[in-house]
C-alpha cells in the first residue's frame, strides 16, 4: 500500500508577525514545527505501512527550510519527502493549496490513500484535506478516529460527527483527515535518524508539476485577508465591599452599567 501524508510548517510559538503589504504570515525567522494534527496523520500511514508493507511519502508546500520538517519524518520511518517551493506558490488560501498539492501528487501518481492531519494550528480552516480530494476526483471521509480495516480496494473507518461517530466505506484510492485522538505518534529510531540525516528531500518548482500560476500562490487565492490587529484588552478590576447583599447589588449595577441586559 502506497501512501502519502500531506503535512504543513507551522509556527511553534503565538508570537507571529504578519506582513503587512501581504497580510500573510511571515514565516522566515520563525522557528517552525510540523503541523501538531499532521503527526496523527503521519503515524497512522506507518501503521498501515507495518500492516501492508508498501511505502510512506510525505509532501508538503512551503518555503526551501520546510525541508528540515520533511526530513524530521524520514527519521519516523517515512521512506520519501516532496517539497513544493516556489515564489508563486507563496500567499495562498486554502483552495490555491489544494490545486498546488493536488499537481504534486499527480506528479507522485502511484498511491492508495492520502492521509491529512484534520485542520491546521495556523489557519483551522480544515479545509484543504477535503477539496485536495475534490481535486484529484477521490472520495474522502473526514474527521476519522479509527481505520477499521482495509480490504481489497476497499476502507472502512469510524468518523467523528456532532452526534456521535459513524462508520464510512469507501472506495481506494481515497483521502482521509484524521483526528488526534487515533493513536500516539512515535519517536524517531536511531537507525530512522542516521538514514534521515543521508537522504534528501526531492524539491518541485512550479514547472517541475506543471502547474498553473494563475491558480497558485495569491493569484490563485479568491479569499484574502483584507486587515489583521491585535484585538485591545483591557482589564478593569473592581473589588466589591461590604456584605454578600451589597455586593450582589453592587454587582449588578456594575453590570448594567456595562451595557449587560439582566432580564429573568
Amino acid at each position: 500500500m502506497n501512501i502519502i501524508v500531506c503535512i504543513k510548517q507551522v509556527p511553534g510559538t503565538n508570537k507571529v508577525k504578519m506582513n503587512k503589504e501581504t497580510n500573510t504570515i511571515i514565516r522566515e525567522g520563525i522557528e517552525s514545527i510540523i503541523n501538531p494534527f499532521d503527526t496523527f496523520a503521519i503515524e497512522e500511514a506507518l501503521k498501515l505501512k507495518d500492516q501492508f508493507g508498501g511505502k510512506v511519502s510525505t509532501l508538503s508546500m512551503g518555503i526551501p527550510k520546510t525541508s528540515e520538517i520533511l526530513k524530521e519524518t524520514l527519521a519516523l520511518g517515512v521512506d520519501n519527502g516532496f517539497l513544493l517551493s516556489d515564489r508563486s506558490f507563496a500567499g495562498a488560501d486554502s483552495l490555491a493549496t489544494a490545486y498546488t498539492l493536488s499537481m504534486g501528487i499527480r506528479k507522485i501518481q502511484n498511491y492508495d490513500l492520502i492521509i491529512c492531519g484534520k485542520q491546521a494550528t495556523d489557519g483551522d480552516t480544515a479545509q484543504v484535506g477535503p477539496s485536495l480530494a475534490e481535486k484529484l476526483g477521490i472520495p474522502h471521509i473526514a474527521y476519522v478516529t479509527k481505520i477499521k480495516k482495509i480490504e481489497k480496494d476497499l476502507i472502512y473507518c469510524e468518523r467523528l460527527t456532532a452526534n456521535g461517530y459513524e462508520t464510512i466505506e469507501s472506495s481506494l484510492p481515497a483521502l482521509i483527515t484524521i483526528v488526534e485522538d487515533i493513536n500516539c505518534p512515535r519517536l524517531p529510531s536511531i537507525n530512522n535518524l542516521k538514514k534521515s540525516l543521508e537522504s534528501s528531500i526531492t524539491v518541485w518548482s512550479s514547472d517541475d508539476i506543471n502547474s498553473n500560476e494563475k491558480l497558485t500562490g495569491l493569484n490563485g487565492s479568491p479569499t484574502q485577508v483584507v486587515k489583521t490587529f491585535v484585538p485591545e484588552y483591557n482589564v478593569q478590576n473592581t473589588m466589591l465591599t461590604g456584605t454578600p447583599e451589597e455586593q450582589s447589588e453592587s454587582l449588578v449595577e456594575h453590570l448594567i452599567s456595562l451595557g449587560f441586559s439582566l432580564d429573568i
